[in-house]
């Protein structure tokens, strides 16, 4: 199994942080590449448009409001991978400062482990740019 993770220093508050990205189908407000999130199965479905038009789906496994953190699984996507498990959580490190780190696990089906891992961090890093981005703005 590979892994992957990136994290963010924020000097923003963690509940302000979370209020921002901790909704299963809040992806669109902070992350331009994903334009769209539609949810279902009661909100523990989403499913997600890239910029190529190329659909993911995921599922929530897991969601903890007070502990700012939710865990997904990839039910379709173009990745190379099969049993991905991602976790997003928001850690408060200050009254006014706040870490996310974005980490998954998955098993390379056409890939090494060292390639789907840094295409995994790749995402996540990218994607903290962005929200970093969006909090700044």
């Amino acid at each position: 199994m590979a892994t992957a993770k990136a994290s963010l220093d924020l000097p923003v508050a963690a509940d302000e942080v979370w209020n921002l990205i901790g909704g299963f189908g809040a992806l669109p407000d902070w992350l331009p590449y994903i334009p769209k999130s539609e949810l279902s199965e009661g909100g523990r479905i989403r499913t997600l448009a890239n910029p190529d038009g190329a659909e993911i789906i995921e599922r929530l496994m897991s969601y903890d409001h007070i502990g700012r953190t939710y865990s997904y699984a990839i039910l379709q996507a173009p990745f190379p991978v099969t049993d991905y498990l991602a976790t997003l959580t928001v850690l408060e490190t200050g009254e006014r400062n706040s870490r996310v780190e974005w980490s998954g696990e998955f098993t390379p089906t056409s890939s090494t482990d060292a390639e789907v891992s840094a295409l995994f961090r790749g995402i996540y890093e990218n994607g903290l740019a962005a929200l970093k981005d969006k909090v700044s703005a």
